[in-house]
This record gives structure tokens, sequence and C-alpha cells, in this order.
């Protein structure tokens, strides 16, 4: 067993829509086979290697994965372009979907691979499989500039009766009730923006999310700052939040073929700061060794 049990990280939504026109590219959306094998056409990486493209689904949210001057760009991107080359795969064709959209899509062959930061949990794995963690990110807090209410933590929000932001299907809500925090005191919001924009405006008083995704937020809200980062606990379990690449499940060869070559990034530190460090992700962000995605999807 893992010593880090029943690790998770929220499953980021995402921005209303993709920009840039890469809905448009032929033939993106075009079903594949379910499995790795047993249609005659060889293996899923087999096949992908002869067509030169993998199709991968991402939600449009910095600094995870998300569209820019017409690139896909992002920490999950990075990654995946650096293993699929490696896996003799040169090409990602990007898929914009809804975050509520992105595992059904993948069920239904629109696409070969989730590269969106997802979140590790069990839920999730019982749907589709993951890869092995690619990062972990605490949990930090969004706030008004100067900290007014002085918000360290989840306890220090309950005690100062602050009111606090959380995404929409988002397991930081559940980290917010777990703290005691309930009713009124929680406000829903559908995309990173909204909660930069109610914390800014006075209408809540922090906006729970991972650290890196808010850091990067704040970058173009300067009437924010964020707190540093802290590891929320639930039932007694501290929630490191670990996501992955999302694969079809029958997909194993290909998840573990990709597997491999994540390994020899995440254990050469000074190689994933290079790849990803632009985004916000560093050594801190690297998972532990005994950090494994069996042990997440136990729950």
């Amino acid at each position: 067993m893992s010593e880090f049990p029943n690790l998770s990280r929220r499953g980021f939504l995402t921005r209303t829509a993709a920009v840039g026109g890469m809905l448009t590219v032929p033939g993106l959306l075009a079903a594949c086979s379910k499995t790795d094998s047993g249609d005659g056409k060889g293996s899923k990486l087999e096949q992908l290697r002869k067509q030169g493209y993998v199709k991968v689904a991402y939600a449009n949210e910095a600094p995870y994965g998300f569209e820019e001057g017409g690139q896909l760009k992002g920490e999950a991107p990075t990654l995946h372009r650096e293993i699929f080359k490696a896996l003799g795969v040169d090409e990602l064709k990007p898929a914009f979907s809804e975050w509520d959209g992105l595992i059904p899509g993948l069920q239904a062959g629109k696409y070969d691979v989730i590269s969106a930061g997802m979140a590790i949990i069990p839920e999730r794995c019982r749907k589709a499989l993951f890869s092995e963690p690619e990062f972990v990110s605490p949990t930090a807090m969004m706030v008004k500039k100067g900290n007014p209410k002085n918000l360290t933590d989840l306890a220090s929000a309950k005690s100062a009766g602050a009111t606090i932001g959380v995404m929409s299907g988002a397991v930081e809500k559940g980290y917010v009730t777990a703290a005691g925090i309930s009713g009124s005191g929680i406000r829903t919001l559908q995309k990173p923006q909204d909660g930069a924009d109610a914390v800014a405006q006075g209408r809540i008083d922090a906006f729970v999310l991972t650290g890196i995704s808010l850091r990067w937020l704040a970058r173009t809200n300067p009437k924010v700052e964020v707190t540093d980062s802290f590891v929320p606990v639930v039932d007694g379990v501290k929630q490191y939040s670990p996501g992955g690449a999302v694969f079809r499940q029958g997909s194993e060869e290909l998840r573990d073929a990709f597997d491999e070559q994540l390994k020899k990034i995440t254990s050469d530190p000074d190689r994933y700061v290079r790849l990803v460090g632009e985004y916000g992700f560093g050594k801190d962000t690297i998972p532990p060794a005994g950090l494994k995605t069996a042990d997440l999807c136990k729950g």
C-alpha cells in the first residue's frame, strides 16, 4: 500500500469556449478503436505511430492545457508532446471540450488522451484509465490584495466567517465543507475568472483552487493575491492533489508505454522543470516516488 492514500486533485472546469479555430480540424472528432488490440490493426500505439498523431482533449484552462496564439500550450500538452515523440508519435491533434464532456468524449472515441491536468480520483478511475501522476499541487486561496481577513487556510477562513468561492463540480467544495464551512458560506462559480472577479469585487472573501492555477490567474488580476499553499484534510487524510493523463478503458498497453516515458521525466527534476517550469511547475510539484495511481483509484 502506498504511503499516500486518498490523495486527489480537483478536475478543473474550463472557460466557456476555445479560441483560435482549434475545433475545425478535419476528422478531429472521428471515433477510433476502443482497445489496444483485437481489431486486426495491431496495438493502439502501433496505429498512432502509423498515422503520425494522437488526438488529445483539453479544457482550455491555463496553466494545465490551453490554447494561445493558435497553439496548444500548458503543462499537460507539453509533457504529453515530449512523451509521445519518444514513443514515435510526433504530433498532438487538439480537441477542445467543456470539462464535464472530457471523459464522455474519451469514452465515445472522440480522442485518445485527455491532456488537461485531470485529478486522479476513484469516481473517474471507474470510467477511464489514468497515467501515473504527472504533478501534485496543494491548495491555496485567492484573496483581495492585502488579505484583509488574514486568511491562511480553511480553518482560518471558518474562524473569520469568510465566504468561500469554489468551482462547480470541483473537489475543493469537499475540502471546504470538511473544514466546517457550509450553506451561505460557500458560493459556486463556473470558471476561474469568475472566482477572481468575485474576490476583486468583494462578493466573496476567498476563492479556493490549486495554488498553481491561482498563481497563474493572479498574473492578470492585479487586485488580488494568493496565499501560501496548504494541504486540506478530509476525514483525517491529507489531500495532495495529483493529476495525470487519461486514456480509454482497454488502452492499458498505450497507458503503460506512456507511463514508462513519464517516469523518465519525473525522475529527472532538471528535465521536468525545463519542460514545464514556465507554467509554474517546479521540483516541489514532482510527484513523490511512492505516490501511485493504483492507490489513488482505491479511494
